[in-house]
């Protein structure tokens, strides 16, 4: 008997410190969005990745986008690609955008046949 009340003490403090966690968390991205700040937690992307989208924020196939959304792309090749959004390059006219299998893709525009937002960035606080 003693043991279950112990089990439930040590339960309820886990809970509790998960909970605390995940209000953290949420106040973190919440500061994030509020300072206009993105995080790509992926080790694939490196800063010359970064430097070479200049646009961040922009209108594509009427969808208004900026990096840190998912995405699904199709090409006129039909492939298929999903993941996190970088940018757009203007000098290259390419989206750039981090794979799922942690491969940074450079597509060109005029080759892209469907574009589709998965989740947005901050989809929690609009």
């Amino acid at each position: 008997m003693i043991l279950l009340i112990y089990i439930q003490k040590v339960l309820i403090a886990l809970f509790t410190v998960s909970v605390i966690g995940y209000i953290f968390t949420v106040l973190k991205q919440k500061v994030y969005l509020k300072n206009n700040i993105i995080v790509i937690e992926n080790k694939a992307v490196s800063q010359e990745d970064l430097d070479k989208a200049d646009m961040k924020e922009f209108v594509f196939k009427g969808k208004a986008v900026k990096s840190g959304d998912e995405v699904r792309v199709i090409t006129n090749k039909n492939d298929k690609y999903e993941g996190t959004l970088i940018g757009i390059s203007r000098k290259e006219k390419a989206l750039l955008m981090v794979t799922y299998k942690d491969e940074i893709k450079e597509l060109k525009i005029d080759n892209i046949e469907k574009f589709k937002i998965i989740c947005k960035y901050g989809q929690f606080f609009n």
